[in-house]
């Protein structure tokens, strides 16, 4: 009788401390952008017109609830016009360590490229385009164990590392506009060279950073047979984690990205998901063919209430899937133009604040909501940076939590601040 019971508190306890690890949940954005704005003294203010004096902070806040952000890394962006494209190694650094100083986790996005890479740009740096297919796998690797070690060394350890942004037909084709290198899932052409590419980026990772998780992120959220190809093409990649992007604009409706999710559990059981990125217009959509393909202006009106409408209900369909278990927000930090901030040449109009009254729109306290799960019978406890006022807990050995300490006596598992123990009263 008392092997027994010693066996189901074990189980329990078991299952107590490895939830967490099981089921991390994260959200936050990427905020690459945000010292920009810091620099140019813009303001933010939350919803009610309070001024707040440090954004990465008031994102931690409980009013927020963030618990993780990202930061995208070029090789060298010196020479791009585009304003949004700044963020070197010597950017990162200093950005990365307050982020890992304020507790939230942190996701580096490597783009391997001078500029933006994403599914219709992967263009090789220009410093590496003399370099053949042998040599650029050494580039990579040396390159992103080079980065890592500087982060690591600056007490800013990526948690999570995307080898490669939006890399759903490759990276590293060559010069720009070359068609050579490219990816497609009914071809079989160039997919040794992208899969020693990721495997030399992944084998930097593994050595400097062998606690952080690898993402491998595509964007063909819209297109749930492609994505299931993609990663079957992968297989033999050394990766955690499957990082998406979903934009309903481009990738379609919620329906698709539910299909597409499914399709993911069911193929790759092992993997779980990430949308590391997401958006939605407040205000001036482009027309369908003029920047977007799908306009879903009837379902979520392109307005603050419509941005806060779409965040809720893709929460809503992103908790049906368990696979799923972060969510960021793309440049959330977006704030305005004008003669005083020449931050951006264009407004994006996707942001989390707005950009004539640098107010916090009311999505951006629909995002936390992400976090609100139950896992396993056991309310499922998210400690993370966030949680300042954690609260003792007891549980029995069935995993239910009981409403303040036990009254009977008895075998509890004891949840405090700093650990889990069983507990005999």
């Amino acid at each position: 009788m008392k092997k027994t019971l010693l066996s189901a508190v074990i189980a329990v306890f078991g299952m107590l401390l490895n939830a967490n690890a099981q089921e991390e949940l994260l959200v936050g954005g990427d905020i690459s952008v945000l010292p920009r704005y810091e620099a140019k003294k813009v303001s933010y203010y939350d919803q009610q017109g309070k001024k707040i004096t440090d954004v990465m902070q008031y994102l931690k806040s409980d009013a927020v609830g963030w618990n993780a952000l990202r930061v995208r890394l070029f090789v060298d962006p010196s020479g791009d016009s585009d304003p949004q494209v700044c963020q070197d190694l010597n950017y990162v650094v200093p950005l990365a360590k307050r982020i890992k100083a304020e507790g939230f986790k942190l996701l580096l996005d490597f783009h391997y490229s001078d500029t933006w890479a994403d599914p219709a740009k992967q263009w090789t740096p220009a410093s590496w385009l003399g370099l053949n297919d042998e040599q650029l796998k050494e580039k990579i690797y040396d390159y992103t164990k080079d980065c890592l070690q500087v982060l690591v060394d600056s007490g800013a350890t990526p948690d999570y590392i995307q080898t490669g942004n939006e890399i759903s037909y490759g990276m590293l084709w060559g010069q720009k506009g070359t068609t050579a290198n490219r990816c497609y899932t009914g071809s079989n052409a160039n997919w040794p060279r992208f899969i020693a590419l990721l495997k030399q980026a992944g084998k930097a990772c593994r050595e400097v950073c062998p606690d952080a998780k690898i993402i491998i992120h595509t964007e063909r959220a819209g297109k749930p047979s492609v994505l299931k190809g993609i990663y079957q093409k992968l297989a033999s990649v050394d990766y955690d984690i499957i990082g998406l992007s979903y934009y309903s604009f481009w990738h379609n409706n919620l329906a698709t990205l539910a299909s597409s999710l499914t399709q993911l559990a069911t193929s790759f059981p092992n993997k779980k998901v990430h949308i590391v990125e997401t958006a939605y217009y407040y205000q001036y959509q482009p027309a369908v063919g003029e920047g977007i393909d799908y306009d879903f202006s009837s379902t979520w009106p392109i307005s603050a209430a419509g941005q806060k409408a779409f965040t809720q209900d893709l929460i809503t369909e992103l908790k049906k899937h368990t696979n799923v278990t972060a969510l960021y927000w793309w440049f959330p930090e977006e704030n305005g133009n004008g003669p005083n901030n020449s931050v951006l040449n264009d407004w994006v109009n996707r942001g989390l604040w707005n950009n004539t009254s640098h107010k916090a729109h009311s999505a951006l306290y629909e995002l936390k909501e992400f976090l609100n799960r139950e896992s396993s019978g056991v309310e499922q406890h998210k400690m993370n940076s966030t949680d300042t006022k954690h609260e003792s807990k007891y549980y029995d050995l069935q995993g239910r939590r009981l409403n303040g300490e036990p009254r009977l006596g008895g075998i509890y598992i004891h949840e405090a601040k700093d650990g889990r123990r069983i507990k005999t009263l």
